[in-house]
């Protein structure tokens, strides 16, 4: 089957992209040599998956682009047997295994791999611009690893609205991003708690120094500390997180500086344009209509949900996020935003450890805050036993000194 190829003018070719320090515009990006298609580009710089996404808006090519480290000589293997032209950062080309007919206009993504090895997903560039209404001018910062479905949002935006710039920050510059941000006028920016935690941690002074007007936060749970820290840094800034995915496209867009999102959501009537939310046992479940191609129906999310008081809070994972202690059990997500509510804590992983008697405990690791001096554990259990039923009070604490971060902007949370 082929899927439609795309035939609208790329409303946003004359938007800037800077990358590389260079200023340029999607129009005047280097241009790729013919791709093969199907093509996995497999890239190793912002440029090139940049012109690799404009290269499949005006030729139709069907496209996976992804870090070349992101893909392993096992997923190539795969890729190639399903069709797939390989190209590697330096041109080369491996042809494809299997030959079959290109499903002109696909986009596909791969997962995040958080429930094992990535899968793929399909996707058109239509399905992926969920932002159609007319938008404020804006720049925008384009830190996410090229070809993960944030990434998409971002240069979605950009290619179909006018005035919306991006502003490339590769791997090397992610230390250093405010700064580099400030420099170009960045005035929305989108990234994981773990992102801003750790431009909040690094140099909150260079991170209040960049304009911003719009901030975005998703891709991991978002706690109610995070939120209001950059509340605290930007009080004129409008923040908003979103929860999105590969499979259901972003679903829930909350605009209101709480954690979770509105349990007046739940279940409400369907509607063409917007994804209905449900909650089946602890598990988040979508039906979206912005969902992956073959994800027809409700889709079962694996990430778990608690109820405090009129909100919804996503917590984690279903398969890392409860912790049975002796027959009790806790949330890890619950208790990692209590110990995240402390002011001297800038991050938090919380996760089960072997215990005699009891099987499992509940243990943490820490990045203190260095701006408030140093804390102990004794400091944060006192913490926690004012907050949490006795079984979900970590019992194991371990300082860490920086804020831990993987290549999706992500941290094991």
């Amino acid at each position: 089957m082929t899927t439609k190829r795309r035939t609208t003018a790329l409303i946003g070719d004359d938007n800037t992209v800077v990358v590389a320090g260079k200023r340029l515009t999607w129009r005047t990006l280097h241009k790729l040599p013919q791709l093969p298609s199907p093509a996995a580009v497999l890239v190793d710089n912002g440029a090139d998956a940049l012109a690799a996404v404009r290269h499949h808006a005006v030729h139709g090519t069907e496209l996976l682009v992804a870090t070349a480290s992101r893909v392993d000589d096992r997923l190539r293997e795969e890729l190639g047997e399903s069709g797939f032209a390989i190209v590697l950062p330096d041109g080369e080309v491996t042809p494809a295994k299997l030959k079959r007919v290109e499903e002109s206009g696909r986009a596909w993504l791969l997962t995040s791999g958080s429930t094992g090895r990535p899968k793929r997903i399909g996707h058109t560039l239509e399905s992926l611009t969920t932002v159609t209404g007319d938008q404020p001018a804006r720049t925008w910062l384009l830190p996410y690893s090229p070809g993960t479905y944030a990434w998409w949002q971002i240069v979605t935006l950009s290619l179909t609205q006018a005035d919306q710039g991006v502003v490339v920050i590769e791997p090397h510059e992610l230390e250093t991003w405010p700064a580099i941000a400030a420099e170009h006028g960045v005035t929305a920016a989108s990234g994981t708690p773990t992102f801003w935690r750790q431009a909040i941690y690094r140099d909150s002074d260079a991170l209040a120094a960049v304009p911003l007007e719009q901030i975005t936060l998703g891709g991991e749970p978002v706690d109610q500390a995070i939120l209001d820290q950059l509340r605290e840094v930007f009080p004129k800034a409008r923040i908003s997180w979103i929860y999105a995915s590969s499979e259901v496209g972003a679903s829930i867009v909350v605009h209101d500086g709480k954690a979770g999102f509105p349990k007046a959501w739940l279940d409400r009537e369907p509607q063409p344009d917007r994804p209905a939310l449900s909650v089946d046992g602890d598990e988040l479940v979508i039906r979206s209509p912005h969902h992956g191609a073959g994800l027809v129906g409700a889709v079962h999310t694996g990430d778990r949900v608690e109820f405090d008081g009129d909100r919804v809070l996503i917590t984690g994972r279903l398969d890392t996020d409860e912790i049975n202690v002796g027959g009790s059990k806790v949330s890890a997500g619950v208790v990692r935003n209590v110990l995240m509510g402390h002011p001297g804590v800038a991050w938090a992983r919380v996760f089960a450890r072997k215990a005699p008697l009891v099987g499992r405990m509940v243990a943490a690791e820490v990045v203190p805050n260095p701006a408030l001096g140093p804390i102990t554990d004794a400091d944060l259990v006192q913490w926690c036993s004012s907050r949490l039923p006795d079984y979900g009070v970590p019992r194991r604490i371990r300082f860490l000194d920086e804020i831990p971060q993987k290549e999706t902007l992500k941290s094991d949370v």
